[in-house]
C-alpha cells in the first residue's frame, strides 16, 4: 500500500538531481532545484543571467556546485510559485491557488523576467478580484509594470466608482503624499469622460444620418408608388401600408400634406420640408425622370451656385449630403447581408 508514494518521491529526488541550476529565494532560505533549459526557455532575461554565470565559472574554472539564481523582493512562496508557473507554461485548473494567493507578487516577476503569458494571466486574476478599496494600489501597480490590460480595468472601475474610491483610506493617502500622482488619474478620468462623450455624439449623429436617409428612401417611395395618404399625381394611395409606415412613412406624409396646405412663410414644419427635398434633389442621380416635387429646380440653383463658387467642400450643407450618403452606402450593405444570411438560413 505504501509503494505509491515511495515511487513519487523516488521519481521527485530524481528530478532534483537531474536539476543543474538552483533558484534561491530572499535571504537563501529556500533552494529550488531547477533544470537551465526550462527557465531560458520561459524567460530571457533568466537565460542571459544563467548564461553569464555560466560564462563566468568557465572562465574562474569552477566546476563544484551548481549556478544560483536568485529571485529577490519576494516572499519565498511566491518564488517558489513563479517557478512553478514557468514549469507549467500555462495557468490552468492546477494553478489557481497559485494564482490566487500570489497574483500580484508574480506579477511583478513577470515583468521583471519578462514573461508575457505569465503577466497577462496576472493582470487578468487581479482584475478579476479588483475592488474600489485596492484599485488605487492596483493603478499604481499596473504603472510600475507597464501593464495596459490592469490600467485598463482600473480606470474603468475608477470612473465607475469614484464616489466610493474617494471614500477609502489609499485615495487619502494618495492626496497627501503624492498628488502628482493623484492629478495624474483625475486627467485619465477626465480624457475618459471625453472619449466617452465623444463617442456618444458620434453615435447620436450617426442615428441622425440613418433615419435622414431612412427620410430619402420613404420620399422615394411615396412620390413614385404611393402610400396610404399620399401618391403621384393620377394615382390613387396604396392600400396596405409599407413596412417603414409606423416608423418613418406615415410621419413624411402628414408632414407632405401640411406642406401641400399650409401658406405660412415662417413655418417650421414646412421649412423642414424644404429642407427634405433640398436633400433628395442632392442625393437624386435621376433628375430627368425624378417624381418627387422640386427636384429639377433644387438641383439647378446647386449648379448654378457652384458655378459662382466653385466647390462647397467646407460648407455644412455639402458635409450633411456626404454624411447622408455614407448612411445609405452602410444600410444598403448591412441590409444585403441580412437578406444573403437570410437565404442562407
Amino acid at each position: 500500500m505504501c509503494e505509491a508514494p515511495r515511487l513519487r518521491c523516488d521519481a521527485v529526488d530524481a528530478a532534483a538531481a537531474a536539476a543543474d541550476v538552483d533558484v534561491v529565494t530572499t535571504r537563501g532560505r529556500r533552494r529550488i532545484p531547477a533544470h537551465s533549459n526550462v527557465l531560458a526557455t520561459a524567460s530571457p532575461v533568466l537565460g542571459s543571467i544563467l548564461e553569464r554565470r555560466l560564462q563566468k565559472d568557465r572562465e574562474s574554472g569552477k566546476k563544484a556546485g551548481r549556478p544560483v539564481v536568485r529571485i529577490r523582493g519576494v516572499t519565498d512562496d511566491a518564488a517558489a510559485a513563479f517557478v512553478r508557473l514557468l514549469y507549467a507554461g500555462r495557468c490552468g485548473d492546477g494553478e489557481e491557488d497559485d494564482m490566487e494567493k500570489h497574483a500580484v507578487q508574480v506579477l511583478v516577476l513577470a515583468h521583471a523576467y519578462q514573461v508575457p503569458w505569465l503577466k497577462r494571466a496576472c493582470e487578468g486574476a487581479i482584475g478579476a478580484r479588483l475592488t474600489a478599496d485596492s484599485v488605487v494600489d492596483v493603478l499604481q501597480l499596473a504603472d510600475l509594470c507597464a501593464a495596459p490590460r490592469l490600467h485598463l480595468r482600473c480606470t474603468r472601475l475608477l470612473a465607475k466608482e469614484f464616489a466610493a474610491v474617494e471614500r477609502t483610506e489609499a485615495w487619502r493617502f494618495l492626496q497627501e503624499n503624492d498628488p502628482w500622482q493623484e492629478l495624474q488619474v483625475l486627467q485619465r478620468l477626465h480624457e475618459a469622460d471625453m472619449r466617452r462623450r465623444k463617442w456618444r455624439r458620434k453615435r447620436a449623429e450617426q442615428r441622425v444620418y440613418v433615419e435622414l436617409s431612412e427620410a430619402m428612401d420613404c420620399l422615394d417611395h411615396i412620390c413614385t408608388e404611393g402610400c396610404t395618404e399620399v401618391g403621384p399625381a393620377g394615382r390613387a394611395p396604396a392600400p396596405a401600408p409599407c413596412a417603414r409606415y409606423a416608423t418613418t412613412c406615415r410621419g413624411l406624409q402628414l408632414l407632405i400634406r401640411h406642406f401641400s396646405q399650409c401658406h405660412r412663410k415662417s413655418c417650421a414644419r414646412c421649412q423642414r420640408m424644404w429642407q427634405l427635398l433640398r436633400l433628395h434633389s442632392a442625393l437624386c442621380d435621376r433628375p430627368d425622370r425624378c417624381n418627387t416635387p422640386l427636384c429639377m429646380r433644387f438641383k439647378q440653383k446647386e449648379q448654378e451656385k457652384a458655378a459662382v463658387k466653385a466647390g462647397d467642400d467646407g460648407d455644412k450643407w455639402g458635409l450633411l449630403v456626404k454624411k447622408v450618403k455614407a448612411a445609405r452606402v452602410f444600410s444598403s450593405l448591412a441590409n444585403r447581408k441580412q437578406m444573403s444570411s437570410t437565404s442562407q438560413c
